[in-house]
């Protein structure tokens, strides 16, 4: 096989374009807000197609549908090596496994019983926490103030409640394994070159959750119209929008970045009107708006002193 220099743009065995650097190009000519608001909108419309899979198979075998899709995808992109680790390299990258089988598997049961815009807005909890413990502004209790309130609103109060209580613990502990991915994937970035921290967690990932998705999932797994609905979920919800993001983050300053991530679950709740017709109630909607404006809060930073 013909090895070839990142930067040349030309397949040399046939004259053409190479098809990463068309990508690379038809990213470049895209403005970096418009591919952040592209890979939110593939993320949550991953999160809509999985959810319509729930009908046919449970939460947990869609996971891992989804993580082994996506494992499958990184590692024969990135193929992670692992001679040469340390313990501590090791630690970092099965935790960090740990965690996002964790996440997603936490992610997906609240979405089970739960609208996807409030799932979501739950889940951004956790980076909310992160920025606001990683501020030294006493400003910044503020946004943890909203976002208790939104909680609040979105809270199965009363017998008439439609909001499951169960739903809502399953979004926290998404949102506190999402703060843990956060966390993780810095320390990964430190021990593991490029984007192979991220696919030696994801196979980690396959492996921790492939137990618990095969049982519940069984020989539906193997049904190809499910397997290819896994693999588009894998895509919509992993590949592309982290492709997207990269590529933003090389354009953007970080805040721009983290302020347009804020609409993350004003977008799912979105989706989850026009694809799976998730009508949310005025309080609902509120509570939604409280958390984004908590995480658009905490993304603030105060202006320099001259």
């Amino acid at each position: 096989m013909t090895a070839f220099a990142l930067d040349d743009p030309f397949d040399r065995g046939s004259g053409m374009a190479r098809p990463g650097h068309l990508l690379r190009t038809a990213a470049d000519s895209i403005p970096p807000s418009s591919l952040v608001l592209l890979g939110i909108v593939s993320v949550q419309l991953g999160a809509g197609f999985a959810k319509e899979l729930f009908a046919t198979l449970p939460p947990s075998a869609v996971v891992f549908l989804r993580i082994a899709a996506g494992a499958l995808i990184m590692g024969a992109f990135v193929r992670p090596r692992v001679k040469g680790l340390g313990w501590r390299d090791w630690a970092v990258g099965l935790g960090f496994g740990l965690v996002l089988a964790l996440m997603n598997l936490s992610f997906y049961e609240a979405l089970s019983r739960l609208p996807m815009g409030i799932a979501v807005a739950i889940e951004f909890l956790g980076p909310l926490g992160v920025a606001v413990a990683a501020s030294r502004r006493r400003f910044d209790l503020l946004w943890v103030g909203l976002a208790g309130t939104g909680v609040l609103l979105l809270a199965p109060w009363g017998e008439s409640a439609s909001v499951s209580w169960i739903g809502i613990g399953f979004a926290m502990v998404a949102g506190a394994c999402w703060a843990g991915y956060i966390l993780l994937s810095v320390a990964a970035g430190q021990r593991f070159p490029g984007t192979s921290g991220l696919a030696f967690a994801m196979i980690v990932s396959a492996v921790v959750i492939a137990p618990i998705g095969v049982t519940t999932g069984g020989t539906d797994l193997l049904q190809p119209e499910l397997l290819l609905i896994g693999l588009g979920v894998a895509l919509l919800s992993s590949v592309i929008p982290y492709s997207l993001e990269l590529q933003a983050l090389r354009r953007m300053p970080k805040q721009v970045f983290g302020i347009l991530m804020s609409l993350e679950p004003a977008v799912a709740a979105l989706i989850g009107v026009l694809l799976l017709g998730e009508f949310l109630d005025v309080l609902q909607w509120a509570a939604v708006v409280c958390i984004v404006a908590a995480s658009l809060g905490s993304t603030r930073r105060p202006a320099k002193k001259k």
